[in-house]
C-alpha cells in the first residue's frame, strides 16, 4: 500500500501544468493518491476536472478557503454546494478561519464557515479545516453546527499538544506536513510522536512548506511525502513500511476512497 497525500494543491499555478509528471514522480517516491484540496469555485472546478483524467490517482476536497471568503456571493455558493455531489469530491473544505493575514473581514470568514457548515450538517462526507491563530472560535463554529464526533480534519497542524488534545476531545483529527521536519519544530515533534497511530495522516500542503532535506526547493510536490512520512517513521521508533501502511489505511478511512 503506497503512501497518500492527504492534503495538495495540484490546481495552483506552480503544479497545474505538470501534474502528470508530478503523479509520476509521485509513484516513483511510493505515493500512489493525492487528495487535491480546492480553495473556491472556479478551483473547485479544475480539481474536479482532474480528477476526472486520473480517476485512479487524485480525489477531490473542495469549499471556500478563509481567505476567500470576501468573493463568495449567493450564486457561487450555491454552484459548490451543488458541485459537492460529484462523485470526485470525497470532502468539504477547506474551509475555517485565517486570523495571521486577515485577507478578508474576520466576521465574514465566520459567516462563511458557518453557512459552509449548514450546508455539509446533512451530508455525510468529512470536513478540511483551515485554522490559523483562531482555535477558540473555529471549534465554537463547528460545535454550533453540530460537527462534535463527527470526521473533521485540522490540516496542516503546527499547534500546541495542548491544542492537539482539544482538537481530539471533539472526536476530530490533525494531519502532520513538512513542518514537522523542520529544525526548529521540536514541539510539534513531540507532539507527532505521541499521536495515535490509529489517527495518524500525513500531507504536503504542496505546493507550499517543502520537507527536510528538501526544504529549499520550490515547489514542493506530493513526491516529497516520503521525507515526512520518514522522518515520522523514525520519530515514532517504527519502519517506515509500516508507517507508510498505517496512515494510507487511516487516509482511505477517514475519506471513505
Amino acid at each position: 500500500m503506497g503512501l497518500i497525500d492527504s492534503h495538495a494543491h495540484l490546481t495552483f499555478p506552480e503544479l497545474v501544468d505538470q501534474v502528470a509528471e508530478v503523479l509520476q514522480r509521485a509513484r516513483e517516491a511510493g505515493v500512489e493518491r493525492v487528495i487535491t484540496v480546492a480553495t473556491d469555485l472556479a478551483d473547485a472546478r479544475r480539481a474536479v476536472d482532474l480528477a476526472e483524467r486520473h480517476p485512479d490517482r487524485i480525489d477531490v476536497a473542495a469549499g471556500f478557503h478563509p481567505h476567500e471568503a470576501g468573493q463568495v456571493t449567493d450564486e457561487t455558493f450555491s454552484a459548490m454546494a451543488a458541485l459537492w455531489a460529484h462523485p470526485k469530491v470525497v470532502a468539504l473544505g477547506e474551509m475555517g478561519l485565517d486570523y495571521h493575514y486577515d485577507f478578508a473581514d474576520r466576521a465574514l470568514q465566520r459567516s462563511v464557515f458557518g453557512r459552509q457548515l449548514t450546508e455539509a450538517a446533512a451530508r455525510v462526507e468529512p470536513i478540511v479545516v483551515h485554522c490559523r491563530e483562531a482555535l477558540d472560535d473555529t471549534i465554537r463554529i463547528l460545535l454550533e453546527h453540530g460537527f462534535e464526533r463527527r470526521p473533521v480534519v485540522f490540516h496542516c497542524f503546527t499547534g500546541s499538544a495542548e491544542e492537539a488534545a482539544r482538537i481530539a476531545g471533539h472526536g476530530w483529527r490533525i494531519s502532520f506536513t513538512g513542518v514537522v521536519t523542520f529544525k526548529k519544530s521540536d514541539a510539534l515533534r513531540d507532539v507527532a510522536r505521541a499521536y495515535p497511530a490509529e489517527h495518524l495522516m500525513i500531507e504536503t500542503d504542496a505546493p507550499y512548506l517543502s520537507p527536510e532535506p528538501v526544504r529549499g526547493r520550490r515547489p514542493n510536490e506530493p513526491a516529497f511525502l516520503a521525507h515526512t512520512a520518514r522522518c515520522l517513521a523514525e520519530l515514532r521508533g517504527g519502519p517506515f513500511a509500516e508507517l507508510a501502511e498505517q496512515t494510507a489505511r487511516n487516509t482511505r478511512e477517514f475519506f471513505e476512497l
